[in-house]
């Protein structure tokens, strides 16, 4: 594995760690700190980070604290805090 992914997973870490913790300013810094290592080492982010981070405010979302989950048309429904949405296909 190469060493940035390998960042960028321990960073995702961090992340899910501190927004358990309710330190919700420091996990949003891990998020930007791994997006930049990916842009600069021209890497993909895992599927499950771009899930549970909010593109607009990069948050790190943990639905029922400060994400709404709903399952709409065969689609998951994301919505942060910030009012931002993102939509996932579901096969159900």
């Amino acid at each position: 594995m190469d060493v940035a992914a390998e960042r960028i997973d321990r960073l995702h870490d961090l992340a899910r760690a501190a927004a358990a913790d309710g330190e919700d300013d420091r996990a949003r810094y891990y998020v930007r700190l791994a997006r930049r290592v990916a842009e600069r080492n021209r890497l993909e982010l895992p599927r499950t980070f771009r899930r549970f981070t909010c593109d607009s405010c990069d948050a790190y979302l943990r639905p029922g604290t400060n994400a709404r989950v709903r399952l709409q048309d065969g689609h998951v429904v994301v919505t942060c805090d910030c009012g931002s949405h993102a939509r996932y296909p579901y096969d159900g």
